[in-house]
């Protein structure tokens, strides 16, 4: 469909640093595949975009954007992107100055246990990689090493992709 084709072209464009004109061919995909009446895919794609807001320094857009996709994933059952939904969430609530980590880690913490709950390792890889990120942060090393190595672990090919070399760095940042 070219609505998919529209947002993730827009995501790859924002992702190559491109941001403003990725954000307007996502948000023109978002709105074709919402008058296709698509909603069940719409909270995946919308959360490509509110990490997208992120990188942009657009933190509470991205939260806002967050909220539409959580209140669509309930709608429709769509589960399928529930852990980076938190994740994102947490990555953003970070990103904003006023908030309280502990929040963020509540929302790391929630997409680890989604992400486990429904055996999505590469999700639970990146919920592990925010929450040690944060945790390493506040100084607790040993904490934050061990999700880290427990998801790591598990992985036996894929080391030639961008989250498994950067888990690995941050492993050894950590050892």
């Amino acid at each position: 469909m070219l609505a998919r084709r529209t947002i993730l072209r827009g995501w790859v464009l924002a992702e190559e640093g491109q941001r403003a004109e990725g954000i307007v061919q996502m948000r023109q995909g978002l709105a074709a595949l919402q008058a296709a009446g698509l909603g069940l895919l719409r909270p995946l794609f919308l959360v490509l975009l509110a990490e997208v807001c992120g990188h942009m320094g657009q933190a509470d857009e991205g939260l806002s954007i967050l909220d539409e996709a959580r209140a669509l994933a309930q709608k429709h059952g769509a589960r399928y992107y529930e852990a980076e939904l938190h994740r994102v969430r947490g990555e953003l609530l970070l990103m904003r100055a006023m908030e309280p980590h502990a929040e963020a880690e509540a929302c790391f913490q929630h997409a680890l246990e989604v992400a486990r709950r429904q055996q999505a390792k590469s999700l639970e890889l990146r919920a592990a990689m925010s929450l040690s990120r944060l945790w390493q942060r506040q100084g607790k090393r040993d904490e934050a090493r061990q999700p880290l190595a427990e998801v790591y672990g598990w992985f036996a090919e894929g080391f030639d992709t961008a989250d498994l070399q950067e888990a690995k760095v941050l492993l050894e940042d950590l050892s």
